[in-house]
């Protein structure tokens, strides 16, 4: 059963870089919320709340319920900016999703059963997660908050790709439509030791040889004084 997330926001129309700055002061963020084929409006919403909703994974890839003066829109998160060293949320964008058209969103992959696995049990093996999220394509009804990988039948030497993920109902990864060098390596079980040679060689390669410079016999010999 799919969990709603509630954003609040009010409707401003004060707008340019003095305007956002006096929100910030003010303990309020700007943001934008555009698509679904309606003109964009100009929003803002009470940092603390959106601090604490931004420390959750379903922030950043659920279909969040923004009310906007008391008027719900769905929506996704499409970027957001930070101070650079401050617990701050400078700016947001939302955008409006249509249920009757598909979207595009990343979405978080959970590794599950991994210590049960062969690999997990085996000593000396290390489990890399080379991707930690994937791009799929669907409806909003559609949209999973995160995808699950079972990992229980990883063996050693096992490489799992993003094809053989098992995708919810409705939902398709687009990149897959492009070729199988897309169907990138998401989960790799190894030897340690393979994994440290691989590591080493590259690292040797970049140490560059030691010069030697032999004395020019055809130079002469300093004069003793």
């Amino acid at each position: 059963m799919a969990t709603n997330h509630n954003i609040t926001a009010t409707g401003r129309k004060d707008e340019g870089k003095g305007a956002s700055r006096r929100l910030r002061r003010s303990g309020q963020v700007p943001a934008i919320v555009y698509g679904a084929h309606q003109e964009p409006q100009s929003v803002q919403v009470e940092h603390n709340h959106l601090w604490l909703a931004s420390q959750n994974e379903w922030f950043y890839s659920a279909i969040l319920d923004l009310s906007v003066d008391g008027k719900v829109q769905k929506v996704l998160l499409r970027d957001m900016q930070r101070h650079p060293f401050k617990q701050q949320i400078l700016h947001l964008d939302f955008l409006r999703v249509s249920e009757n058209e598909a979207l595009r969103a990343k979405v978080p992959l959970h590794f599950v059963n991994q210590e049960k696995s062969p690999a997990g049990k085996t000593a000396g093996i290390v489990v890399t997660h080379e991707l930690n999220e994937v791009e799929v394509s669907c409806l909003p009804k559609h949209l999973p908050e995160f995808i699950e990988v079972d990992l229980s039948a990883l063996a050693v030497g096992d490489i799992v790709h993003l094809s053989q993920i098992k995708l919810p109902e409705g939902v398709t990864i687009p990149a897959l439509a492009h070729g199988k060098e897309h169907d990138l390596a998401i989960v790799i079980a190894k030897h340690a030791r393979v994994e440290a040679e691989e590591t080493a060689a590259p690292e040797a390669a970049e140490v560059p040889a030691a010069k030697v410079t032999k004395p020019d016999a055809a130079a002469p010999a300093p004069k003793k004084k």
